[in-house]
């Protein structure tokens, strides 16, 4: 008897822990507060190496790391090629050099290498894509650090910072990507006003 109770508590347990509520993100502030990240910003050169990091972890996502041919598996029938629960929120960060930010009443603009724009509405809770990769964003100001946070359908998620510094001299972009409790990746740039 005191075995079976066991068992069911057991499986009650799995069970609870199989049906864990997905994160919700919390809105941010639109309200700027006096903060203006506008201008021309250019990667410090002891920054550089972050974004080898970022491509490494990018390739890492999109299963670069995996042989072409599926190694054979006694336990399982199914490819070594990802899992389906992998995270695809790697497909929402984007990196370059140079950065120009323009700031307006309602949101920022941010152009990596002249190639890429996003747009961020302060204090934005919306659903965003790429292809057909979907995931949650909000944005806005936290004291006077602007945040994005992007969760991707498997609870993986992004969240970028960028905050002026030296009196308005650099701008600190710092990256953080967890999934499945485990940051896959944490790094920081630093950008000098041209």
């Amino acid at each position: 008897m005191m075995r079976f109770v066991s068992v069911v508590a057991a499986l009650s347990l799995a069970t609870i822990a199989g049906c864990a509520a997905k994160e919700v993100l919390v809105a941010k502030s639109a309200v700027a507060a006096g903060n203006d990240l506008s201008g021309q910003w250019q990667l410090r050169e002891d920054s550089r190496s972050a974004a080898k990091r970022i491509r490494d972890a990018e390739f890492a996502a999109a299963g670069g790391n995996e042989p072409l041919l599926p190694r054979e598996n006694r336990y399982s029938a199914q490819s070594t090629r990802g899992d389906g629960g992998g995270a695809s929120v790697h497909v929402f960060l984007e990196t370059g050099r140079s950065l120009k930010i323009t700031q307006t009443d309602f949101g920022l603009f941010v152009s990596f290498d002249r190639a890429i724009v996003e747009e961020y509405r302060f204090g934005e809770h919306r659903e965003i894509s790429v292809g057909p990769i979907i995931a949650d964003r909000v944005s806005g100001w936290e004291g006077n650090a602007y945040v994005i946070e992007t969760l991707d359908d498997n609870g993986a998620k992004l969240v970028e910072a960028y905050q002026l510094q030296d009196g308005g001299r650099s701008l600190r972009r710092k990256i953080k990507i967890v999934a499945k409790r485990a940051t896959q990746l944490s790094l920081e740039q630093i950008f000098d006003r041209e």
